[in-house]
């Protein structure tokens, strides 16, 4: 009996992932994550190429990098994407009233770029640029808060992410290594153009992407039921909250400040005086991360305990507030509302989560820094080489990965996935470091395999070598595949819906947090004792990851056999009853 089960829960399965696939916010989803990754290609990797064949000084260049500001403090603007409605533009929904903008802004950035001359008309271009970092940035907030709103028993947030993240990575081939196929023959403007066209294109079919169940008034009405429910009995007294409120604005405000001004020393400063951006985001970076994160969820925290413990709680519900009062309260919604209602939710599981986020892609945020020197360095492979493996190769691999990760949250649940995929990602580790001493084993394996006769067919640079290295990322990109679609589906599974825009951008920044403070250590290793003990390392950091999963999964089902459910985890089919 218990393998006719087994067999069933594996029909059942294939058919929930079928119906997920065949549901149109499935479609939109991959659209929306091809729109998510085509701008940070073009603004983060392709466009450089572009301003060195224009033979732009790589001083100037050395400006652009702050485009990555945008999508590295996101976060400090999500209040916005969770509260604000658009003028004429709400009736679109609460998500899509950002995404469909923001799009069209791309689109519309993008083909005017392509009408610049970046040499003569730098100015302008690096303005576009910066503009257009934002509306991308902007998009990623909104486009990740609609997957988490939208999903449903049918599609899935498991199926979802996945489906994102693929979307995510194909734009990525295309706005980088086919970009620059097709800039070498048509050019760089009309390139530019033909994407700008395309997000354009998006942004037109992304008017009948659905909603997640509302209508225009639940849409318009969401934030004030918020705002008014702060005034109803059993709630904090009003000025408890606004001093909480004082403490997380002024560190808010503090951290905006500290961006704003170096984005305009950068920007107007003589080249000589201007801030170094790789330093601002190593010393910088964690103490915006600590300043907007860190120390507001611990208010959030004492806010929470004390409204567990039934202090400073309204007796009976008041009138709404007008005024003065009324702004502090929307502000209050905004800004410390989504922590006190994630910690209130969470409580001490809440070190848990931060731990696994702090911990599962930290091998990925630290490594892509060093992934290059070791490439073009270390193992002195060409250029032609690393573009053959990691662009063309790997990305096919991360597909690969990410559709039998989909393929494993459905069968086999969550948790599990995330699971294997961290013990695979950490594992894959060592293939690195049997390439840092030779690569030996892993070129025996290409052989035994038949890969290296594969590899040597590739017209001008297929030899053994290359082999060896394309089944190393290939293996590599396999496993941060499955890691991420779980990854990622289990870290929207931990936001609430109500406050999606915030609390996922809170969470998911905390990578910035990991890769800045995990580089410059990585570095010192790497100089001081080879790559082999850094590759090590990091297997163990990974492993370290996949223990604080399993407490991760065991106080999942803590929690739902102490709410007296027993149910399969959102994502899996569960078995038919026999």
């Amino acid at each position: 009996m218990a393998g006719v089960a087994e067999e069933k829960k594996k029909i059942s399965a294939w058919r929930a992932l079928g119906m997920a696939l065949g549901d149109r916010k499935t479609a939109f989803m991959l659209l929306f994550g091809f729109a998510s990754g085509l701008p940070f290609a073009l603004f983060l990797g392709t466009l450089f190429a572009w301003l060195t064949e224009a033979e732009v000084d790589l001083e100037t260049m050395g400006i652009f990098s702050l485009i990555g500001l945008a999508y590295a403090f996101q976060f400090l603007w999500s209040p916005l994407i969770d509260k604000v409605n658009i003028p004429l533009l709400r009736k679109l929904g609460r998500r899509k009233q950002w995404i469909v903008p923001m799009q069209l802004a791309l689109g519309a950035i993008l083909i005017t770029m392509s009408l610049l001359e970046p040499r003569t008309q730098l100015g302008w271009f690096s303005l576009l640029a910066g503009i257009g970092a934002f509306a991308s940035a902007t998009q990623d907030i909104a486009i990740n808060a609609w997957r988490i709103d939208v999903a449903d028993e049918r599609a899935t947030i498991d199926i979802l992410s996945t489906v994102y993240q693929m979307g995510y990575r194909l734009s990525s081939l295309v706005g980088g290594a086919l970009g620059l196929i097709i800039a070498a023959r048509i050019g760089w403007p009309e390139t530019y153009a033909m994407m700008g066209a395309i997000l354009l294109g998006v942004g037109f079919i992304g008017l009948w992407a659905p909603n997640a169940g509302e209508d225009a008034a639940d849409v318009a009405t969401e934030s004030e039921k918020q705002v008014r429910a702060l005034r109803h009995a059993g709630e904090l007294a009003p000025a408890v909250r606004n001093r909480a409120l004082a403490l997380v604005s002024l560190l808010w405000a503090g951290a905006i400040g500290v961006v704003l001004t170096f984005m305009v020393m950068s920007m107007t400063y003589a080249p000589e005086d201007r801030p170094n951006p790789t330093d601002f985001t190593l010393n910088v970076g964690p103490w915006i991360i600590v300043a907007t994160i860190i120390l507001p969820a611990l208010i959030a925290g004492w806010l929470a305990s004390k409204k567990h413990r039934g202090e400073h709680l309204l007796a009976a519900d008041e009138q709404p507030a007008t005024g003065g009062a009324y702004v502090l309260d929307h502000l209050y919604r905004a800004l410390v509302l989504p922590l006190v209602e994630l910690v209130g939710r969470m409580g001490w599981s809440l070190v848990l989560i931060f731990a696994v986020v702090l911990t599962y892609r930290i091998c990925d945020a630290i490594w892509g820094t060093f992934a290059y020197p070791f490439y073009l360095g270390e193992l002195a492979y060409t250029n032609d080489d690393v573009a053959f493996a990691s662009k063309f190769f790997g990305v096919g691999a991360i597909i690969a990965g990410l559709a039998l990760g989909g393929l494993m949250l459905t069968a086999i649940g969550r948790m599990a996935t995330l699971l294997i995929g961290g013990i695979l990602a950490a594992l894959t580790n060592l293939l690195y470091a049997d390439m840092a001493i030779g690569g030996h084993n892993m070129q025996a394996f290409s052989d035994a395999i038949g890969f290296t006769y594969l590899i040597e067919q590739v017209p001008g640079i297929g030899d053994a070598g290359l082999a060896k290295l394309t089944i190393t990322i290939a293996f590599e990109n396999l496993a941060i595949g499955i890691a991420g679609a779980a990854y990622i589906a289990w870290l929207s599974s931990i936001v609430s819906k109500k406050f999606s825009a915030v609390q996922y951008a809170l969470l998911s920044s905390l990578t910035l947090l990991v890769g800045t403070l995990g580089r410059g250590a990585l570095g010192e290793m790497i100089e001081d004792q080879g790559y082999f003990d850094v590759f090590i390392l990091t297997t163990w950091i990974g492993m370290g990851a996949a223990v604080l999963v399993c407490f991760e999964w065991w106080r999942q089902r803590r929690m739902k056999d102490a709410a007296g459910v027993i149910a399969p985890e959102a994502g899996q089919t569960a078995a038919p009853a026999e």
